[in-house]
């Protein structure tokens, strides 16, 4: 890889986990100050506006960079030497860094003080088991749609973590990138910082789980066909 399509791909990483976490942040603000109270209400309208940004941002960047935007991916592609660990370590840096920006673009979107710390726990066995199903998962939809129908990967993507939003107690953050960011917005999307490496932990440990029971799933699958 050249030095330049290399700048390429991280200012791509970096943009897309900008844009993602101005959808996932400010659609929470907003959902939150419409909603009246009510929660559920503003979890849909959250999801929505994510799933959504997804499939748009994944179909946009996935062609030049892979469209990772989150670390736990990107250890997915390592593991699997379809990324090289120093390429990966940028992506990683750039992914933090577009993911805080989005946090702070939001908050000036939205009049909110720019630096902030959520104070919203989120501990706890519960929680942490749904991080790693989530993150399972996300790595499920990637790996079975890159396996077997790769132009379908944006929206199902999209579609998984609107759906995990949902069906965890955790509402599937499934991203190391993006729990830190979160830690720094006191809105509706926020996480406590003493909650994130709770979340973190779980989702590095279900990648690599992920990959391992995939590895075996998809090349059997290839194998035998």
């Amino acid at each position: 890889m050249t030095e330049a399509l290399l700048v390429r791909r991280l200012a791509a990483e970096a943009l897309g986990t900008v844009f993602l976490l101005m959808a996932v942040v400010g659609s929470g603000i907003m959902a939150e100050r419409l909603s009246g109270g009510n929660g559920a209400l503003a979890l849909l309208c959250n999801t929505l506006a994510t799933g959504a940004a997804l499939m748009v941002l994944i179909s946009i960047f996935a062609p030049l960079s892979g469209a990772h935007f989150n670390p736990a991916v990107t250890l997915y592609f390592v593991l699997r030497r379809e990324i090289t660990l120093p390429a990966a370590l940028f992506y990683v840096a750039v992914q933090i860094a577009g993911a805080i920006l989005g946090v702070y673009a939001a908050h000036a979107m939205f009049a909110s003080p720019i630096l902030e710390l959520s104070h919203k726990l989120r501990d706890g066995p519960s929680q942490w088991f749904s991080e790693s199903v989530a993150t399972f998962g996300l790595i499920a939809a990637i790996a079975g749609s890159t396996r077997h129908r790769p132009g379908a990967t944006p929206l199902l993507v999209g579609l998984y973590i609107s759906a995990a939003y949902w069906f965890t107690a955790s509402t599937s953050f499934a991203n190391p990138a993006v729990t830190i960011a979160r830690a720094m917005t006191d809105s509706f999307a926020g996480i406590a910082p003493e909650s994130a490496p709770g979340f973190i932990a779980a989702q590095i440990v279900a990648a690599i789980a992920a990959y391992f029971f995939f590895g075996w799933l998809f090349d059997d699958d290839r194998k035998a066909g």
